[in-house]
């Protein structure tokens, strides 16, 4: 088991619109890729490791690395993810339309 501290300061702003929907597609693609080839346990595996997910999120493109990331992937999932395509989807967030990028 992996273990130690990685400091994720908190820094304020939004992502910006044009970033959130090329993470969105791309989010979409790539957990396609990962729930057919390894199912949607090894997907859940993967989130649930703070570091996979923090790397997750700058692979989409969200560069800050900061604890922000969480909330913006977790948003990104929520629009990227549906029942019929992956069979998961993403419920709750800090708001009804919290980051809702343009489609």
């Amino acid at each position: 088991m992996k273990r130690g501290t990685v400091n994720l300061p908190l820094h304020g702003g939004q992502a910006p619109s044009y970033l959130l929907n090329r993470m969105i597609k791309l989010s979409s693609a790539i957990c396609t890729i990962i729930i057919e080839e390894n199912g949607s346990k090894e997907f859940f595996k993967r989130l649930s490791d703070s570091l996979w997910f923090q790397a997750f999120g700058c692979v989409l493109g969200f560069d800050w690395h900061s604890s922000g990331l969480t909330t913006v992937v977790t948003s990104v999932l929520k629009q990227s993810l549906n029942s019929e395509r992956h069979g998961i989807t993403i419920s709750g967030g800090k708001r009804k339309k919290f980051y809702q990028a343009q489609r």
